[in-house]
């Protein structure tokens, strides 16, 4: 059985349908991508999947349903999102971002590690950790959201164009850190993503997304090799 299992997942915004009845999968320990253009509906993607909007259809994580359930019972299941725009508190210090990932545990000793190891995998938050999170480079608050995250020790860890907005060096270096994560730490990803060669560049697994529909899907090799796929939805 897959980590997670989606089935015609339909969701919208009032009166508006974004995605009209997807299907994917992610195993466990992969990284996954879904790419596609603005407005294809990745954002959207993510949000249902996290309970924020409306949805019908089915979304099985460990076999559970977790379409009904509201967000905050969706991230005890320890799936933790890094949204669009990063999300991390600007008035509180990268220490206080840190702590607040770890916001459902109770290990103190393990939370602690977990932060040490944070500031390992990032060491420019570690120079920075008193400094307010509003204060970083773009992609200083790129490494903070997605170390913000880790820091719920999380079973899957959603993207969200983590690419947006950051100069091309930084962008090589995020990407090169989600795969040392997934690498050392095992963590199953799910990445949506414009930035198609870098995020197949990861992927174990990719699925093609225009406006609403799953146009495309298979091994990240496969996508990133048809020539059709890459010209007619991808860009490149």
């Amino acid at each position: 059985m897959s980590l997670l299992e989606v089935n015609n997942l339909v969701a919208g915004y009032g009166m508006v349908q974004v995605l009209n009845g997807i299907s994917l999968s992610v195993e466990e320990g992969e990284v996954a991508v879904v790419l596609g253009a603005n407005g294809a509906g990745k954002t959207t993607t993510l949000r249902a999947l996290t309970g924020m909007i409306k949805t019908s259809g089915s979304v099985l994580f460990e076999g559970e349903e977790m379409v009904g359930k509201k967000t905050d019972q969706i991230v005890r299941h320890r799936i933790a999102h890094v949204p669009q725009g990063r999300g991390t508190v600007a008035q509180m210090d990268v220490d206080e971002n840190l702590e607040l990932g770890a916001y459902i545990r109770s290990d103190k000793a393990g939370i602690a590690a977990d932060k040490q190891k944070m500031f390992e995998l990032f060491p420019r938050l570690a120079e920075r950790r008193k400094q307010a999170a509003g204060s970083l480079s773009g992609g200083e608050q790129q490494m903070l959201a997605i170390a913000r995250a880790l820091m719920m020790s999380p079973r899957l860890l959603l993207l969200d164009e983590p690419s947006l907005g950051l100069a091309p060096l930084i962008i090589r270096s995020v990407f090169d850190t989600l795969q040392q994560i997934n690498t050392e730490f095992g963590t199953t990803m799910l990445v949506v993503e414009q930035n198609a060669n870098l995020a197949l560049g990861i992927a174990k697994s990719a699925f093609v997304l225009e406006t609403g529909d799953i146009v495309a899907g298979g091994s990240a090799a496969q996508i990133a090799a048809d020539d059709t796929i890459r010209k007619a939805y991808l860009g490149i």
